[in-house]
């Protein structure tokens, strides 16, 4: 007869820190954590979506509204912008409160305001709406990465974890597909009412789904932690997938302290600057190539919508392949070197439409879809390596603080692009974004550290 092994790990308390970490990292994956990634996922989905809905529309606010080439940038920016507050405001929060609390109001902020953007009435009110927009979406994706973070054990976790991190560049094709149809069918108001959606799926998620265990337990709410996984546990049984006696891995503590300081501390200094320069580099890139996709080839190539959203969705396409490509192989190749590799391709992709002149849109399109298939898998994966070079007490806010730099990138890189193609040209802009995915390279291989199938509580004392 098979051990119960209802029982702790051995020699710790029920609840503690170290006896959550040593359960957790003998679980297999079980229905809850399809669930979870379901119901997080598609709120993931959504931001997604809402993030790049902007970019669907734009050929049709442009004219409607008469928006100056310089001022477009800006729009496109605005959400992003917001976004970048809303990481800060909302990884400090989830650290607090918790991450499924938080997660609730950030899915009910960008959805309900997406529902708002359709009475925009010109391009002031438009950028208004948007910034409030970002402060939700830019709350949603780092503390959902905590979250699925911390149910994940090491063996396995690139793949547990972008598997469903992966599912943000569907939102980006769905946008991309919906703006197809919806918006010459319907008028631009309707790519905002779908955005609306997920107010549903937050009202679900704080229904049917438990707070993190790992945060219950480093808060010192060890009958609360304990009640949880000992839930997952039953759930395995259930299922007849076998659970080995837990095993202590790591000396966690209790209800320590955190403060922002402490990612700058010696320990965390390096791993904050390099992470922060490697969100930049990838979210200057990623908008770089496809916020200002569809708008490039109808304004510079003179290509009608359709075939321009048509080209733009090569990108989009290419990043869910490479999305699901690092999440299958990134726990065989490592971080560093998927980091590094991913970005030296893309950089040598946009290059060589610098050095050869974008004066052919399918070549240009050809191109960036390859650009944006290396680069756009670094971006499911800065979610995964942010939430592990952390410890739980900074989990949310570490992750948040390096995806206000991807929203810091995503607002400025738009209006320099604009710039550039203004006054320089269409070639000056790829070689620019060429230029940054080698920064990110050389960040990659000098500075990064290797986490791969580490416990994050032994990779983040």
């Amino acid at each position: 007869m098979p051990q119960d092994q209802h029982a702790p790990t051995l020699g710790l308390s029920p609840g503690s820190p170290a006896d959550i970490v040593a359960r957790v990292e003998r679980l297999p994956i079980t229905r809850f954590h399809v669930k979870a990634r379901v119901v997080i996922g598609t709120a993931t989905i959504f931001d997604a979506y809402d993030s790049y809905a902007i970019a669907t529309v734009l050929p049709v606010l442009i004219p409607l509204w008469h928006i100056p080439q310089g001022s477009i940038g800006y729009l496109i920016g605005a959400a992003n912008f917001g976004q970048l507050f809303g990481a800060l405001f909302f990884g400090w929060v989830a650290d607090r409160i918790g991450r499924l609390r938080t997660l609730g109001v950030t899915i009910t902020l960008y959805a309900l305001t997406s529902l708002a953007c359709t009475l925009a009435w010109d391009y002031n009110s438009m950028i208004v709406l948007r910034f409030i927009e970002g402060l939700g979406l830019g709350g949603e994706v780092p503390v959902a990465a905590a979250y699925i973070g911390e149910m994940a054990r090491a063996k396995g976790r690139g793949v547990f974890f972008l598997l469903y991190e992966s599912i943000f560049t569907i939102g980006l094709l769905m946008a991309n597909l919906l703006g197809l149809y919806l918006v010459p069918h319907f008028g631009w108001q309707s790519m905002f009412v779908v955005g609306a959606l997920p107010a549903f799926v937050a009202f679900y998620a704080m229904r049917s789904l438990p707070e993190s265990a790992r945060w219950l337990a480093d808060r010192g709410r060890a009958a609360e932690a304990d009640k949880i996984v000992s839930g997952i546990e039953q759930i395995a049984r259930d299922a007849g997938q076998p659970l080995p006696p837990p095993v202590p891995l790591v000396a966690a503590t209790t209800n320590v302290t955190a403060s922002w300081a402490e990612m700058f501390s010696p320990f965390y200094r390096a791993r904050t600057f390099s992470v922060w320069a490697l969100w930049f580099c990838d979210y200057f890139c990623s908008w770089g190539i496809t916020g200002w996709a569809a708008t490039i080839y109808t304004t510079v190539f003179k290509l009608d919508l359709h075939t321009a959203l048509l080209y733009a969705l090569g990108a989009n396409f290419a990043s869910i392949v490479g999305g699901f490509a690092v999440a299958f192989l990134v726990d065989r190749t490592g971080r560093v070197k998927w980091f590094a590799g991913a970005f030296l391709c893309g950089s040598a992709a946009l290059a060589t439409v610098w050095w050869v002149g974008p004066t052919n849109p399918e070549f240009v399109a050809v191109m960036l879809t390859l650009a944006f298939l290396c680069i756009g898998s670094n971006s499911s994966m800065l979610f995964l390596y942010t939430a592990e070079i952390y410890p739980t007490r900074l989990r949310a806010r570490g992750t948040s603080a390096g995806t206000a730099f991807n929203r810091l990138a995503s607002s400025i890189g738009p209006p320099i692009v604009g710039a550039l193609l203004g006054f320089t040209g269409l070639a000056s802009v790829y070689l620019l974004l060429a230029v940054v995915a080698l920064v990110g390279a050389l960040v990659a291989i000098f500075f990064a550290v290797e986490t791969t199938e580490r416990v994050m509580e032994e990779v983040s004392p």
